[in-house]
């Protein structure tokens, strides 16, 4: 079974390595939105969420070398905002209302989802939309809902959620190093 595991991984990431254009494109236009002072608004939910909050991590601290630090919300590390939203509005409203609170025209949102098919990190995504957000998915195979209605996506063909949230990780790393490249923080 371990090798099973190895093997499938191996042949996701040799996959996935398709997306490196799409990756710098993200870095570079990370690196413009957050060094001219917007934000990063990441979501997703289980290990999904961690991956989000992962990614937000690296840029408020620092990836590898001292950058300044960067303007990124992990929505679902909010927890007294997250679990009133839940109570009052219901889960599907638990990013989508905070979506409404934080961004702001030009910011960026990225969504991840195994599934693609998240209803509260799709409804994050309509509102993101609706408020001139630039919107990214990183989802499990396509097609599927989130993928449909980013302005653009990552699916990682995978045959297992484990598989997919370990490449995932990897696409937040190589992200996070293109944006300190694009910001000249790599040397």
């Amino acid at each position: 079974m371990i090798e099973e595991h190895f093997a499938a991984l191996c042949g996701a990431l040799d996959r996935a390595a398709g997306a490196a254009p799409t990756i710098r494109d993200w870095g570079s236009r990370l690196a413009e939105v957050l060094g001219a002072g917007g934000r990063l608004l990441a979501c997703g939910n289980g290990g999904s969420a961690a991956e989000a909050q992962h990614l937000t991590g690296e840029l408020v601290g620092k990836f590898l070398n001292d950058r300044q630090p960067l303007s990124a919300i992990a929505l679902h590390a909010e927890t007294s905002a997250a679990t009133a939203i839940v109570n009052d509005y219901g889960e599907h409203e638990l990013y989508a209302r905070q979506v409404r609170a934080h961004g702001r025209p030009g910011d960026v949102l990225i969504t991840l989802s195994t599934s693609g098919r998240s209803q509260n990190v799709v409804a994050a995504a309509k509102v993101a939309h609706e408020l001139g957000l630039t919107t990214w998915a990183l989802t499990g195979p396509a097609p599927n809902p989130l993928t449909a209605l980013c302005d653009d996506a990552i699916a990682v063909d995978a045959p297992s959620v484990a598989t997919v949230q370990e490449v995932h990780l990897a696409v937040v790393h190589a992200l996070c190093a293109t944006i300190d490249e694009s910001l000249g923080a790599l040397t």
